[in-house]
Formats: structure tokens, sequence, C-alpha cells
């Protein structure tokens, strides 16, 4: 097999670089990016610092002596950027990740901070002599020692247990019990001096995941806005609030007390007169398509300023005139960025997906990470409008010219009661129309997400179809970007709607002449394990069997009264409209272990200890379930991963034992 005819395996997927928070030079001619690799035998990877030209010149590299630099930051000056980083060995190591701050021109590194509790999102202040950053604090202590004093407690107290009264109390793979919230710090880059802002104070940022896009620096650097929770028992379903504080007096005031939505992400114009931020309105619904909002800051009013029916994305970046608003949001299975012009109503693409992870935005300058199904991530340079993009880097280049891809294909199919419902159809590398192939259906998980034109590094199509499957991924009703009123098709309804879409796609496929009706299989992460645990139970019901040979659940929902263990229990009324104990028929007729009795497909069930979105005994549950119930199943668990698998090792055990499912029962490549 000559090189530029190879398959990509799992092992290749490791193998290719990942870019990731590009951030510009003032005058947009540089782009400082954080380059990810991964060592197989380590089982681990590193994450260095590259320069890159927007306009000319070859990347250079500008970090390289610690294992994890991320997060760069180009000042306002144009003379540092900073990033967060652990560096060290022995006693000068960093136990917790710490504020870094080097010259773009090269030389050693400057530690500023060393702040027991860590540094995260940081941010710069006008006139490049501070940095605003995040850092989980006991709120009832004053000062930094006394933090490091209580850390060092914790870490050293025999008793590990988690005491709780609180509802959210863990959080994807990590528990929210020790006291600790997120505050908004400040540090000055001379005197190292830190200074925690919510000190005294009620204020926190939201616990779930906060990061920049939670808080933003007014132009002239006297203030600081903020996305906060007011309820005591703060849940995800609950309306945020953007509050502005004064950095000098500690002040605080919110800016949203009178307005009906729920607020996020604020961001100041370039003048100062305005905060961009989105609003949801969850009066109507939980799932509300976050839109875009100013609060004019010298009269407190709030004005919606899109009415756009797609979901917007935070971060929110203003162009330099402060005229417009650049952010990214779905849209039929494609993440673009946008540009809003303040004054109109539905925005302007700037740039196309496939699959645009991350952006920055300054002076005439848009720099983007963008991959598509057959395209490791890249990154790519463009007019503040989009014209004229071009990459500015060939990381991966030499690796992926090496691949044979299959050709992706785009369907839009009669789906559940005949309704449009989108799907992508991966094909093998040497795919041949008169012969006859297994299909293998993707299912995405949320289920309010959707399969989206990227190269995925955990669910790789074009890794699977390589191995010699059609694959199919279906945007099935409750899937973002088509609006509100698809994305909310489920509500109440949850596993009915997506089953029939999922099955309308198999019919479309064997209509086609090239399908095995005999070498269907179904496989799925979190929601999508759900679907095929609910596959599993209600096609075994049907008089003619089940159609598929095989099922992989990974992460799945097995049972929705246990998933109330997991971090997000509060949504099930929403989600479900109802709960198991105010009325129990509606709430099986979404539960996946409603029809356990009727499962006779083999599966294989893959779970993490660490999962606490879908906590692990539904995986268990699921393989005990069938084990008992005599189907051939197969359990791969793994007690260092959390609802994804993120080990170089680990994930190579993913694909083995995943590939030796299907060829075992549905065999692999065009029928013989």
């Amino acid at each position: 097999m000559s090189k530029k005819n190879q398959r990509i395996t799992a092992i290749d997927l490791w193998k290719i670089k990942r870019p990731s928070s590009p951030t510009l030079s003032p005058d947009g001619t540089q782009a400082c990016v954080a380059l990810t690799r991964y060592d197989m035998t380590e089982n681990k990877g590193s994450t260095s610092l590259w320069l890159l030209s927007t306009f000319d010149g070859d990347p250079r590299e500008l970090t390289r002596c610690g294992e994890k630099d991320g997060q760069p930051q180009w000042s306002p000056d144009g003379r540092s950027i900073a990033f967060v980083a652990r560096r060290g060995e022995g006693k000068d190591a960093d136990a917790e990740p710490q504020l870094y701050v080097i010259a773009p021109d090269g030389g050693e590194a400057r530690r500023v901070s060393t702040i027991a509790t860590g540094v995260a999102a940081i941010k710069w202040f006008p006139g490049a002599a501070k940095i605003a950053f995040i850092s989980w604090v006991w709120p009832e202590l004053k000062g930094e020692k006394a933090q490091a004093k209580r850390l060092k407690e914790k870490k050293d107290d025999k008793v590990k247990a988690h005491v709780v009264d609180h509802t959210c109390f863990r959080h994807w793979d990590h528990w929210l019990s020790d006291g600790r919230q997120p505050h908004v710090h400040v540090i000055d880059l001379k005197t190292g001096k830190c200074r925690d802002l919510f000190a005294g104070s009620k204020f926190s940022l939201q616990t779930a995941d906060p990061g920049l896009a939670d808080f933003d620096i007014s132009p002239d650097g006297k203030c600081i806005a903020f996305c906060y929770n007011p309820n005591a028992d703060a849940r995800g379903d609950q309306a945020h609030h953007i509050a502005e504080l004064d950095v000098k007096t500690g002040k605080v005031r919110t800016l949203t007390t009178k307005s009906p939505f729920s607020h996020y992400a604020p961001a100041y114009s370039p003048d100062g007169a305005s905060i961009a931020l989105l609003v949801q309105n969850m009066r109507r619904s939980m799932d509300d398509d976050f839109k875009l909002a100013l609060i004019l800051r010298n009269t407190g009013k709030i004005a919606l300023i899109s009415h756009w029916d797609r979901n917007i994305n935070p971060p929110l970046r203003w162009a330099a005139d402060a005229k417009s608003i650049y952010f990214t949001a779905d849209e039929f299975g494609r993440l673009n960025v946008w540009r809003l012009a303040v004054g109109l109503k539905i925005p302007t693409l700037v740039a196309q997906g496939g699959t645009v992870t991350d952006f920055d935005v300054k002076a005439d300058k848009v720099v983007f990470v963008r991959n598509n199904m057959s395209a490791a991530p890249k990154i790519f340079a463009s007019d503040a409008d989009g014209k004229n993009a071009a990459p500015i880097e060939a990381f991966n280049d030499a690796l992926m010219a090496k691949f044979k891809l299959g050709q992706v294909r785009e369907f839009t199919i009669k789906g559940w009661n005949n309704e449009p419902v989108q799907m992508w159809v991966v094909y093998p590398p040497d795919f041949d129309n008169r012969k006859k192939w297994p299909l293998l259906h993707n299912i995405h998980g949320g289920p309010h997400a959707n399969w989206g034109d990227n190269f995925h590094q955990r669910w790789n199509n074009q890794v699977f179809a390589a191995q010699g499957y059609v694959v199919v991924c279906v945007n099935y009703h409750g899937s973002l970007g088509w609006g509100n009123k698809f994305l909310e098709s489920n509500t109440g309804t949850f596993g009915s709607k997506e089953h029939a879409d999922v099955e309308a796609a198999t019919d479309f496929m064997l209509k086609q002449g090239y399908i095995d009706a005999k070498r269907l299989a179904a496989s799925g992460g979190s929601y999508g394990g759900k679907m095929v645990a609910w596959m599993n139970g209600r096609n075994g019901a049907k008089k003619e069997g089940d159609r598929y040979k095989a099922y992989v659940c990974h992460a799945g929902c097995f049972d929705w009264v246990s998933m109330y263990a997991g971090d997000a229990g509060y949504w099930f009324d929403h989600s479900l409209s109802t709960n198991y104990w105010t009325d129990p028929a509606k709430f099986a007729a979404q539960n996946p272990i409603a029809f356990v009795k009727h499962m006779k497909t083999p599966t294989l069930v893959i779970h993490g200890a660490l999962d606490y979105r879908v906590p692990d005994a539904q995986g268990l549950a699921y393989y005990s379930t069938l084990k008992a119930l005599k189907v051939p199943a197969r359990l791969v668990f793994f007690p260092d991963e959390n609802h994804w698998i993120l080990k170089p090792q680990n994930s190579r055990l993913w694909y083995k034992e995943y590939f030796a499912w299907l060829e075992k029962y549905v065999g692999k490549g065009p029928t013989k």
C-alpha cells in the first residue's frame, strides 16, 4: 500500500497535532496558539505555544519547557504574551497552574503568580500592567495564606467524605462539595500582589465550568462585568444575571435585575458605551436559544438586538470600531463564525464550517481554527469580513496527506411524520456502489447537540469508515442548528421521534442498493447510548425482531430514574415534561429500561468510573441486565476516565474493542 493510500487508524488520531486558543497581536499581524501533541508511549499530551504570521513567515515555537503551556493572551501593548502553565521540578514545581508571561520574540518565561489555589481564564487590563483571572477559593477565608493553609489541610486530611446540602454537588467529573467558589482576581505584574475582587462579598461566578466568557474588563480598566447566579441553591435552570464591579472600591451593582431573561457572557464594547451579552428566555423554555443583547451603560437599558432563530455561542468579540459583534453559531450541521452589525437583526457569515472551534478578532483580522469530517484542525486567517481566508500553518499536512479518506455526503430524508431530517454519510475509502456494505449508525448525544461536519477526536467517522463501514450520522428531532421549534420537538417524548428518524435513515440507505440488510449496526454515546438501548428494547418487541445485529453503548443513559444520581437531575422535569413520581406512565414511556425484557441484540457496553453526567451505574446495570437476559454482551470499564475517553492508550483499547465487536457480529468490508 502506497504512502498516499493508507487508511486512517485510531492510533493515527493521536499523531494529529491539535491547535487551539488563538490570540491575535493588537495589530493583527501575528497569532499565538496553543499546540497539543500526544505521545502514545507516555500516554499523555504536551502543549506548547507557537507564533504564526497572519500574512507571511514560518511558524515559530515560542515555549517548550512546560508540558501544559496554554490559554495564551496577547497583551494590549503587544509586548508580552501571558499564559497558564504548570512548570518546575521538585520543590520548585507548580502544584497548581500559575500565570506566566513571555516576550513574543522569545526568551525565558517569567512566573508571575504563586497562588496556592491556581490560575485559569486570564485577561489583560488596559495598559498591560495587570491581569485578571479566575481562582477557586473558600469565600469565608481572608488572604492567600489562609487559602493555602486550608488547601493543605484538605489534602492532608485522611477523611475524604463529601458532605453537601445543595442540589448541584457534582459536575461532569469533579465534586462541588468543598465549599470553594470561582472568584475573579487581579494581579499586578510588577509586584506580584494579588487581590480577590469578590472577597467579602456574596458574589461568585457560576460553578459550572466558569471561564473567559463569564467576565470582562471595561476599556478604561475601572470595571469588571461578570455573570452570576443569585440563588442560594444555584442550579443551571435558574436565571443568571450580569453585575458590574468597581475595581477600585469593590462596589457591585447588578445591571439586569429588571430583565425577564437569563443573562450570560458579558463583553464590553471598545468604546465602553455598551456591554454585549447573551440572553435566554427561560420563562418560555429551558432550551430557548441564546440571543444577542446590549446593555446601554449610560441608561441601563437592555435591548435585544438579534431575533435570529439560531443558538449563539460565547464568547462574544467586538470589532475594533464597536459597530459589530463576532460569535459562533450552529446552522444545518455546521459551526460557523458570524458577524452581526449593531442595528441589524440577521448576522452575516464570516468563516464557514465545517466546524470552527476557536477564533479571535483584532484590528482588521480574524483568526480561527477549523476542521471538517475530511480535514484535521487547521488555523486560518482572514480579513475582518471573512474574505481572503487562508491557512497560516501546516502542522498536520504531511501526516494527513498519507491517508485516503472516504467520501462525505449530506442528505435530507423524511423522518418522523415525514418531516425533513438531515444526515451525514461517510463512505469507506474503497467504496464501490456495486457491492453490498455493512451500515453503522453513529448516533449523537445531547439530545440537544448535533453531528456536525467535524473531525471528531473521539468518535471519528473517517476511522470508522476506514474499517469498511458506511457510517450514517442522523441529526434527529431535537438536534441543534435548525431553530428552536426543531430543537424542542422531542421535549416530553424523548426517544420516539429520534428512533423514527434513525429507522427512516436506515430505510433510505437500504433503498440505495449498496447496503446489506443483514449487516446493520448502531452505536452511540451519552444520549446516543441511550438511543441504542432504546432501540434494543423497542425493536426487540417487534414481531419481526430487531433489524440490527449489534449495538455499542458508550456512557449511555439506561434508566431515567437512576439518572437522578447524575449531575443534572433537575433538568428531567423539563426534558421529560414530568418526573417518575408525578406521572409514572409518561415517564416510563420515555425510559429505555421500560422495554428491557425485549432486548436480545448483542451489545458492547463502555463506561468510565469518573462519569458524573451519566453515572457509571447506568452502564453497569445495562451490562448486568443483558447478562441476566442471556443476551451476548461485553463490558469495557475505565476506572480512570470520565464521560469521554481522554487518554491515548485507553482510546486505543476503546477502538480495538469497538471494532472487534462489530466485526464479530456484522463483519467489515463488502459482503462476500
